[in-house]
């Protein structure tokens, strides 16, 4: 089980990245651009074919892969990169066709990511919150738990009146002050009890973490149904999710940069194969649902303009678009030695941080 899941979570990362530089292959041959090379993966070659003039690798290390233009170093590069048609290089072409191939592999991650939000929507339907005022979870060392409420605990009546649906309930836990609440409560299987429930003071948090306010809770979860939608639903709920969740990547951003947010809280690589792993023992729609998420994570993170990353050589080309001319070729190396060093040293922080989660437990 283990094995197998851990295998979900290698072919999760490899696919996402495969259909990232499927983006930049796509664009660039449909740009007239020679590609020497279509690796997925790094390190030793375990599978290689030739096409055309392309070479088609497979590497034994599946995290990773790289699109191979020729012309792309204007300085030469090495004597293989050399297009045999100058006009077939990379910077042999305008700087719209550059920057469509460059933006190519986080456009095509989004627009993937919708793709599985809107195919899960259609196949499995939508979650929506339950308006009855059946407990759908208990959390753990809390008031309900403690009071013995289960799932799937229908609330019947608070103090003697009667609860029709879930905002009547909440209503009397935001309202109690405090004080005990008697609960009378109908199990699954019909039996009905009382319960006496001391509703407990906590933080109201955001998205993000950030406490918004405080206020009573007995630590108990509304339940959720599966509502069927139609094809142009889905479609549409896709895209929502993939601009939602692009939306809340930037914003977590941009709290780090405001120091409202740790680096510290950021998932790598490791946290990211034992949550797949976890979802791919939950199932199919949650596997394919947590793989859109990593898609959009790294459609949008690309797309951050930092030297290394493809935002970064999206930002040369728009100084080259606005000056008329390109960054000094010293400039631009120094720029991706400073991307690269951040972004290794991010790396190593949150892989750091993941070990010590795992070790913390």
């Amino acid at each position: 089980m283990m094995i197998g899941s851990t295998l979900a979570a290698i072919l999760v990362l490899a696919f996402v990245i495969f259909v990232h530089e499927l983006g930049h292959f796509l664009v660039g041959k449909w740009c007239g651009v020679e590609i020497k090379v279509f690796s997925m993966g790094f390190g030793p070659t375990v599978f290689a074919r030739t096409f055309g003039e392309t070479v088609y690798r497979l590497a034994l290390v599946p995290l990773g892969g790289y699109v191979r233009m020729a012309g792309y170093d204007e300085e030469g590069g090495d004597a293989e990169d050399v297009p045999s048609d100058p006009a077939r290089g990379f910077t042999g072409k305008t700087i719209a066709q550059r920057a469509s191939i460059i933006a190519a592999g986080p456009a095509v991650n989004l627009v993937f990511a919708t793709i599985l939000f809107s195919a899960c929507a259609l196949a499995y339907g939508v979650s929506a919150p339950s308006t009855e005022p059946v407990i759908g979870g208990i959390v753990s060392g809390e008031a309900a738990a403690a009071a013995g409420l289960s799932e799937g605990d229908r609330i019947i009546s608070v103090d003697g009146a009667e609860v029709r649906d879930w905002d009547q309930l909440l209503k009397a836990v935001l309202g109690s002050g405090g004080r005990a609440l008697n609960f009378e409560l109908q199990t699954p299987d019909g039996a009905r009890r009382a319960a006496q429930v001391t509703p407990r003071v906590q933080s109201r948090t955001d998205a993000f973490g950030e406490e918004i306010d405080r206020v009573y809770r007995i630590g108990v979860q509304q339940g959720h149904v599966l509502k069927p939608v139609g094809a142009l639903e889905a479609v549409s709920i896709g895209v929502s999710q993939t601009v939602g969740y692009s939306s809340m990547i930037l914003q977590t951003v941009g709290r780090l940069l405001q120091g409202r947010l740790s680096a510290g809280d950021l998932g790598g690589p490791i946290l990211i194969a034992r949550e797949a792993s976890a979802q791919a023992r939950k199932g199919l729609q949650p596997l394919l649902i947590f793989m859109a998420l990593i898609s959009v994570n790294l459609g949008i993170v690309n797309l951050l303009p930092i030297p290394v990353l493809d935002g970064g050589h999206l930002m040369f080309m728009t100084y080259e678009a606005v000056r008329g001319r390109p960054l000094s070729l010293r400039v631009r190396e120094y720029a991706l030695q400073a991307g690269m060093v951040l972004i290794g040293g991010l790396m190593i922080f949150v892989v750091f941080h993941d070990i010590l989660r795992i070790v913390a437990g």
